[in-house]
């Protein structure tokens, strides 16, 4: 879910890329059932020019079933793995802010605290101060920091993209902007927010996020393919589709390898549909917070309606609140990533879907608003 100015630098962007080619209806071969889901996947690929879109539905039985369309590479016209990898994004967040509030949970962190106190004289710049910016300000986006990543859109989607950054480079870039609004006063979405709250986990536990992200959540509820890459590391471990970023003339450029610590804790972890699926569940389930922290993330404010928004959503402690079609709501987040964009989310009644497609903007102007639907019909969808 990038913010209204990141979308306009994407397209920019987007449109100085060479191209790798466009997908033909043709060359779109899919599996899973012969359902409404698979149909929706084929119509992302055949209709919206998605090169590949890939989907896991999960019942209120627990029973999950895979779903892809289209092809994996453009160039050899490989199969898409079910299941496979991809850059989850922005679902990173949620992550991030489990772990964080773990440390909420077990004493070692006060949501309503300045982040001064953890961090103290980090914070500073042009109307920007940590010692009236608070944890929970940083994870529901109400602290007023400016997103970094408006800087460095053009670097990471061309040849920049193979570029490491320090999370400290990071905020760095964010503090030499003036600050949005006054903490606590409005709502808007900063990467800055979730790169503090990496260095929080760290300074608090004395150890590496990507440790801590791997032990509190990964192997605590069994994610076997989901990982945080390590330094340097460009690529994506197990089977793959390869990931393109779409220009506004429909052309497609291959960006599956990157260096992802441009987003770190914001959006650097990779995972499949599948995975998605089991966090979300696992998390809405109580199996990873304490009944009060959990609490204390599905409090929501408002999200400004604008591009890349639904009616009616609203954000809570790195998670976002959906309502759908049919009345129900739908609990998870969603990212886009370089070559990648993720939609997943669970139901009260425990259904959980996962749509993932392999641009991060789609090749036609309606292609979003198709996957979303999609993920509407199916979480609405009585079987």
């Amino acid at each position: 879910m990038p913010p209204r100015r990141a979308l306009a630098l994407l397209l920019a962007t987007a449109a100085a890329l060479g191209v790798a080619g466009t997908v033909p209806a043709a060359a779109a071969p899919s599996a899973g059932p012969k359902d409404g889901v698979r149909a929706g996947l084929e119509r992302l690929v055949e209709e919206d020019r998605y090169p590949a879109a890939m989907a896991a539905v999960t019942g209120s039985d627990g029973r999950t079933r895979g779903y892809t369309a289209g092809v994996a590479d453009l160039r050899t016209g490989a199969k898409v793995p079910v299941d496979g990898q991809v850059r989850a994004g922005s679902n990173t967040k949620t992550f991030a802010a489990v772990v964080v509030l773990q440390l909420v949970g077990e004493g070692k962190v006060e949501l309503d605290a300045p982040i001064d106190r953890y961090l103290p004289g980090l914070v500073r710049g042009e109307g920007i101060d940590g010692r009236v910016i608070t944890v929970r300000q940083l994870l529901q986006h109400t602290s007023g920091l400016p997103n970094f990543t408006d800087d460095i859109f053009d670097a990471v989607f061309g040849e920049g993209r193979h570029r490491y950054y320090q999370p400290r480079e990071l905020l760095d870039m964010a503090l030499s902007h003036k600050a949005l609004f006054a903490p606590g006063t409005d709502w808007s979405y900063s990467n800055t927010n979730y790169v503090l709250a990496g260095l929080l986990v760290e300074k608090v536990t004395g150890r590496p996020l990507a440790e801590q992200l791997t032990k509190r959540v990964i192997d605590r509820i069994g994610l076997r393919h989901t990982y945080f890459p390590g330094v340097g590391d460009e690529s994506i471990r197990e089977p793959h589709p390869h990931g393109y970023a779409a220009g506004p003339d429909g052309s497609l450029a291959d960006v599956t390898e990157l260096d992802p610590s441009w987003a770190w804790a914001a959006g650097q972890l990779i995972s499949t549909p599948g995975d998605l699926n089991r966090f979300f569940s696992a998390l809405m389930g109580g199996k990873l917070l304490k009944p009060a922290q959990l609490a204390e993330m599905r409090t929501t404010v408002k999200i400004p309606e604008g591009p890349g928004v639904s009616k009616g959503e609203e954000y809570g402690l790195g998670l976002i609140l959906r309502p759908l079609s049919c009345g129900k709501v739908a609990w998870g987040h969603g990212g886009a990533t370089p070559g990648f964009h993720t939609l997943p989310g669970v139901t009260e009644d425990g259904r959980a879907v996962t749509i993932a497609v392999t641009a991060n903007l789609a090749p036609s102007p309606q292609g979003f608003e198709h996957a979303q639907a999609l993920f509407d019909e199916t979480l609405c969808a009585k079987r």
